[in-house]
């Protein structure tokens, strides 16, 4: 490294430019007194396959938008070692997920208000949720929102599995973001127009005209600069040069679960013993920092079929493949417009959890190994289940003081017993769902798990063999109130035990949503606009 290039200023740093960060800059910046300085690691997301919703295929793993994290392998899942994908450049994860637009339900905001995060109940986040989206309503009336929706449409395969699940008690369901996600349907994506919206494309393509909103891309965050306890800026490290970006009144993280945590401990916010066992200052001992880390693992069963075309056809001829190209290039329909997942269903697996669904199918018309890999060569279909608010928790720990080494991420997938029993309740569920007609006279045999495992011990061994995550990690930077000995953040976002420092993005989620998260994600970017407007008067 070489010495300091240059310093850049504003009223208002921001470390991260993802689904939160993107939509704070934006709405922040609409105040022309307002000076927003937004930095990203990555650069501009220029791919073919990054704007088509199918591209999600080739995108995941790909170093130029994709961090590329790995888990440390635990014995709960078989030792071993899971991709973690997090998006990389203007847009962060929302370049390279799956598109579904899904809020949860409304007792999962209900449940952080409870927790003493005043604000944050269902009522109050759902103007938030509504800000972002541009509707037309019955009325006729339009709402301006930035983020565009695209409900996926009908094909025989998802109508099949509907049809089957409703057979199997999942009534269905016209829409999925009122507060009650329960039942099943086919899912809403953030595409328009037959392109992927990400949050850099609906929040930032207006806001970047503006004067008063710089963009820094290519610039890695490697710590938080401080005066005594009050948050001066950031340093970074950029083409080799070392800069540092002044903020005259708050710094934001919105890196995101993984490197949020990680940049705070790097800054000496943390567990006090990892902190010195790395050699830094402790500048506020923060046990929670990095703690709480909670994701959705996704049980993947597969099967084969026959009588219908699936994704996994088209993938591995050249004319099939070709024909739907041309059809997108020309009309924006078509397999490459509608992505992977299309229909899903919420239900609940116990009579206790009835009017709060703790679990989620996604259904796709393809089949694959898994993450990264094509897929296969025979007519295939999957459900996805997922486990919606899993008891077992992970954490995310820096190895060494070096900004530039990845962190270690511990997820504790099926570390709770009662997330091994869930598991294994949702392969029985569905298989349940793959028998019931119609979806039952498409498909020929189970592919994976085999048909002749039958035992909870025989399915748990294999969950714990195959599941992975499905990407969807929060919680390392909770909010809760100073009395919470883990908390990370006050209701405002404030990290505790020092001034003018916050973060907004999903690590501050206490306890993660019922469904995806990049919905949520963004909505926090709204909501803590909100509560910066009103703190710093603009």
């Amino acid at each position: 490294m070489t010495n300091t290039k240059q310093s850049l200023r504003a009223d208002i740093v921001i470390v991260g430019a993802g689904s939160a960060g993107c939509a704070l800059a934006a709405r922040l910046s609409e105040d022309p007194a307002c000076e927003v300085l937004l930095i990203e690691a990555g650069g501009e997301a220029r791919s073919f396959w990054i704007d088509v919703p199918i591209g999600i295929m080739k995108i995941v793993g790909n170093p130029e938008y994709d961090w590329g994290f790995k888990t440390v392998p635990e014995e709960s899942t078989a030792n071993r070692q899971m991709n973690w994908p997090r998006g990389k450049g203007l847009g962060g994860t929302s370049l390279i997920n799956g598109m579904l637009y899904l809020r949860g339900h409304q007792k999962d905001y209900d449940a952080w208000a409870a927790l003493g995060n005043e604000g944050w109940g269902w009522d109050d986040v759902l103007p938030c949720f509504e800000h972002s989206l541009h509707t037309t309503g019955s009325d006729g009336r339009t709402s301006e929102g930035p983020l565009r929706l695209y409900k996926l449409p009908a094909d025989p395969l998802s109508d099949a599995f509907l049809r089957a699940a409703a057979s199997a008690g999942i009534s269905p369901t016209p829409d999925f973001n009122t507060g009650n996600n329960a039942g099943s349907g086919y899912f809403q994506m953030t595409t328009f127009n037959g392109v992927r919206m990400s949050s850099a494309r609906a929040f930032l393509t207006q806001a970047r005209g503006r004067p008063n909103l710089q963009i820094v891309s290519h610039a890695m965050a490697t710590r938080i600069l401080f005066e005594g306890d009050k948050a001066a800026g950031v340093e970074l490290l950029q083409q080799g040069q070392v800069l540092q970006a002044h903020a005259s009144t708050e710094v934001i993280l919105c890196a995101g679960a993984i490197q949020s945590p990680q940049l705070l401990q790097l800054s000496g916010i943390g567990p006090a013993p990892l902190l010195q066992k790395m050699g830094i200052r402790t500048v506020a001992a923060l046990p929670g920092v990095g703690m709480n880390l909670q994701d959705h693992l996704q049980v993947r069963t597969m099967f084969r079929c026959q009588g219908v075309e699936t994704l996994n056809d088209i993938a591995h001829s050249r004319v099939k493949g070709a024909r739907e190209l041309f059809k997108y290039l020309l009309t924006r329909k078509g397999v490459f417009n509608d992505g992977v997942f299309r229909a899903g269903a919420f239900f609940s697996s116990t009579e206790s959890a009835q009017d709060w669904p703790d679990a989620q199918i996604h259904f796709g018309p393809l089949s694959f190994d898994g993450p990264g890999k094509p897929p296969h060569t025979f007519p295939g279909v999957t459900l996805s289940a997922c486990l919606l608010r899993p008891a077992s928790r992970g954490r995310i720990e820096i190895a060494s003081n070096d900004p530039l080494a990845h962190p270690l991420i511990h997820p504790g997938f099926l570390s709770d017993p009662a997330d091994q029993s869930l598991a294994v309740e949702l392969v029985r569920r569905m298989r349940e769902i793959a028998a019931a007609p119609p979806l039952a006279g498409l498909i020929t045999q189970a592919h994976e798990p085999a048909s002749n495992l039958t035992s909870d011990a025989e399915i748990l061994d294999w969950v714990r063999q195959r599941s992975s995550s499905i990407y969807h990690p929060v919680g390392t930077c909770a909010m809760g109130p100073a009395s919470d000995s883990h908390a990370v953040v006050d209701a405002r976002l404030r990290v505790h035990g020092v001034r003018h420092l916050r973060v907004a993005d999903a690590s501050v989620m206490p306890r993660i949503v019922s469904g995806n998260t990049n919905a949520p994600a963004m909505m926090i970017g709204e909501r803590a606009s909100q509560l910066l407007r009103r703190d710093l008067h603009l």
